[in-house]
């Protein structure tokens, strides 16, 4: 009977609960309305927007029925909602903490790139299932990655670099399995890389570079076959290089550089035979150098310095003839340089030093053409410098120091473009350097004292009892004078580099125990001297006074110990070498190498700020600087941030090569920590962040290197610039200087570049500005800025130059 009942009233019951399901629906509808999207954009936009950019003024309750025309808004045909929220680069200062995602369920694509957005993500953006683009990179929020991003099953692109981002990449991310762009470079990112990322099939590009990460590479990263561009650099990753890795058959892009990578290269890297770019530089590889290597055939730059590689070189790498960069550098290799090596036709930079290589110079070698810098220094090498090395017209830099070679330069060599020259400590007789005519009378001085040498030996030994004989007598009268500078010897600690031929106690008696008139320099760290010893070398001090200044904080001795090992390993040509250091009684004494042509500082402000600096020496200036601060973020392990780089820690060489100096004085402050209780740098050149968070990050020298590289174009200090940049939030550039003509900004005392000088120039103020962005994640890596100084063509220019302004050049 009830079931009876039940049955008669069954059409009415299914009535109903259509009816209640249909009512439940009205909300969703409701909240996901072109009006609900509205109000939720104005109530972000008036209760998180510090300031609104002029630009957002269609963002009004007025213009509420009409949000398909407002400004960086677009909105699906069909249903008029929005489908797009673009607000990149407007410089709007807020958080996503209070944007309601709720109603956008249409979204497909998200960006707020190069904003101020502080704060987390919020898990709400999960609900936005329709989002395919996503870009929240280059803003300063902080926390972790919500694992609610793994319900975004369309996205394709997610880039969230340049932040704060902290905790691991959730595991979530495995889910999003359409994507093919994933970038999280420049956070605070650690633990391990998720192994789900192997189900991202689709995957192109994965940037994971310059974070914390300190696992071992999955192995599960075989199966993304599709993988382009892998970037995982300067992380704290562990373990083997996995082999699954030559299963990347579309790769042409690797970088795995400084990290802590162990094992050997796995010889499965062959069969990624589209590879251009492969760096593995700054780890702990060992073992040989696969010979495998020589599959790829389209490899451009392979950079596998810093490791403790052995073996020899193999003879397949001649195969890899599209090479134009190849260092394989800090090794343990040995043996022979391949004579296949002479295939390399488009080889431009070869570095070798510093391994254990045994033969000879191979005469193959001078069929490399396109050399421009050859780097052998610091081997066994032995034999006599081929004369084929004649056809290298386009060498630059040459340095074959430090080996066993012999017999004489040949004089049918001639270096017509060769501004630097190195063949000390070799076993060479006089002979007679032909080329570059200032370097012919500084080399040939020099193998013609090494000539005398053994003339003036005989001439010494007869006269060395007479010698004696009178120092004794006066032996009582210099005792008292000398023994301050013996007592030097008595060291609390020291540090010098394994290849110095001096002691302390000689650097300080040739200062007269740090006299006044040896002083070359004072600044906030303490006083600079210039020491000329005995063996003709010189060298400059910097003497710290720690337990006298207020402005240098007591140290970790020890810590400080360690630092100084790591930088007086640091190899560079644009860099200063640090010889050492010597601790006593409160002072601490670091030992540098002199460059008699003193700071940039000063060329730039005296005479040969018109007479010898032209555009072209100021671009080279620039673009050795930049490769310098590159070196030491990117290349060095652990990297190393300078702190203090100014024009008058530029110095030059005799042809105006920019070489760094100062780098070691500033890591002083807590060395072991990114955080300062004093501010160390210079006035003026200092990236604003600094005053309020103390954080130090390489992107403050990104910012002093923007304030040098403006500076050096614009011939003084371009400080009302700055104050402009500082002031943007509160009113815009384009009031103050963006309209500025940039001839106009240009050093006034020379004549305005053109043609291929007018591009090099734009190109240097475009980055320039770039770098002193107030916001450090919207500026560049000095990896990035320096690629860009070395591209092989310029970019055009987007007008004439005399009519391009400031503005335009930040959009460049």
């Amino acid at each position: 009977m009830e079931g009876g009942v039940f049955s008669a009233h069954k059409p009415t019951y299914l009535l109903l609960l259509l009816h209640i399901f249909l009512l439940a629906l009205l909300p969703f509808k409701a909240i996901s309305s072109p009006k609900t999207q509205a109000e939720a954009l104005l109530t972000w936009k008036k209760n998180t927007f510090d300031s609104a950019p002029p630009s957002l003024t269609s963002w009004s309750l007025a213009n509420l029925n009409n949000l398909c025309n407002w400004y960086a808004i677009v909105c699906d045909q069909s249903s008029k909602q929005v489908s797009q929220i673009d607000l990149s680069t407007f410089n709007i200062a807020a958080t996503l903490t209070h944007f309601n995602f709720t109603p956008f369920l249409k979204l497909t694509q998200f960006n707020i790139r190069g904003n101020y957005f502080t704060g987390p993500i919020p898990s709400e953006l999960g609900f936005c299932t329709n989002l395919t683009y996503l870009d929240l990179s280059s803003n300063s929020l902080e926390g972790p990655i919500p694992s609610s991003i793994g319900q975004l099953r369309e996205l394709q692109h997610l880039d969230l670099s340049n932040n704060f981002l902290n905790s691991s990449i959730p595991s979530e991310l495995g889910l999003c399995t359409n994507l093919t762009y994933l970038a999280l470079v420049s956070n605070h990112l650690e633990g391990k890389i998720p192994s789900s990322i192997g189900q991202l099939r689709e995957l192109q590009n994965l940037y994971l570079q310059m974070n914390f990460l300190n696992s071992s590479i999955p192995s599960e990263l075989g199966f993304c076959t599709h993988l382009t561009y892998l970037h995982l650099s300067s992380n704290s990753l562990e373990g083997p290089i996995p082999s699954s890795i030559g299963q990347l058959r579309e790769l042409q892009y690797l970088n795995l550089s400084n990290n802590f990578l162990n094992s050997s290269i796995p010889s499965e890297l062959g069969l990624c035979t589209n590879l251009t770019y492969l760096a593995l530089a700054s780890n702990h590889l060992e073992g040989k150098i696969p010979s495998s290597i020589g599959q790829l055939r389209e490899l451009r730059h392979l950079d596998l310095q810093m490791n403790s590689l052995d073996s020899s070189i193999p003879s397949e790498l001649g195969f890899c003839t599209n090479l134009t960069y190849l260092d394989l550098s800090s090794n343990h290799l040995e043996g022979k340089i391949p004579s296949s090596i002479g295939q390399l036709r488009e080889l431009q930079n070869l570095y070798l030093q510093m391994n254990s290589l045994n033969s000879s110079i191979p005469s193959e070698l001078g069929f490399c053409f396109s050399l421009t810098y050859l780097d052998l220094s610091r081997n066994q090498l032995s034999g006599s410098i081929p004369l084929t090395l004649s056809n290298l017209s386009r060498i630059q830099g040459l340095n074959l120091s430090n080996n066993n070679l012999n017999g004489s330069f040949p004089t049918e060599i001639a270096f017509p473009r060769l501004g630097k020259f190195y063949l000390s400590h070799n076993n060479f007789t006089y002979n007679t350097f032909v080329g570059n005519s200032d370097l012919s009378k500084k080399n040939n001085k020099k193998v013609i004292i090494g000539g005398l040498v053994f003339v003036c030996g005989l001439f010494v030994v007869t006269t060395t009892i007479a010698l004696i004989l009178v120092f004794h007598k006066k032996t009582k009268c210099a005792l008292k004078k000398i023994n301050s500078a013996q007592n030097f010897e008595n060291f609390e600690s020291m540090i010098l580099q394994e290849e110095v031929k001096f002691t302390f106690g000689e650097v300080v008696k040739a200062i007269d125990d740090f006299h006044e008139k040896y002083c070359i320099g004072k600044g906030g760290f303490g006083r600079v001297y210039k020491a000329e010893l005995l063996s003709g070398q010189v060298v400059a001090v910097k003497r710290l006074n720690m337990s006298d200044s207020n402005d240098i904080p007591a140290i970790n001795l020890q810590s400080f110990e360690n630092e100084i090992r790591t930088l007086t390993n640091v190899r560079h040509r644009n860099i200063i070498r640090l010889y050492g250091f010597c601790s006593r009684r409160g002072c601490i004494f670091l030992l540098y190498e002199y460059l008699e042509r003193g700071s940039l500082g000063k060329a730039l402000y005296g005479v040969e700020g018109v007479t010898q600096l032209g555009w072209a020496t100021r671009v080279k200036i620039v673009h050795g600087l930049a490769h310098a601060l590159s070196y030491l973020h990117h290349d060095c392990s652990p990297p190393i941030v300078h702190r203090d780089v100014t024009v008058n820690n530029v110095l030059l060489e005799s042809d105006f090569e920019a070489r760094l100096s100062d780098f070691g004085t500033a890591r002083l402050i807590s060395a072991n920590s990114s955080n300062w209780t004093h501010i160390v740098g210079s006035f003026g050149y200092m990236a604003p962040e600094l005053a309020l968070t103390m954080r130090v990050t390489d992107k403050c020298d990104v910012y002093s290197f923007g304030v040098v590289a403006l500076e050096v174009m614009m011939g003084r200090h371009p400080g009302d610039l700055l104050e402009s940049e500082l002031s943007k939030s509160s009113k815009s550039m384009t009031e103050d200087n963006a309209e500025l003509l940039l001839k106009d900004l240009l050093d006034q005392r020379l004549e305005v570049p053109s043609n291929e000088l007018a591009k090099a120039v734009v190109l240097v103020m475009s980055l320039a500005l770039g770098c002193i962005r107030m916001r450090p994640g919207s500026r560049p890596t000095m990896l990035y800025v320096a690629q860009k100084l070395s591209a092989q063509s310029l970019p055009s220019l987007p007008l004439p130059f005399g009519m391009l302004t400031i503005n335009k050049l930040m959009g460049i």
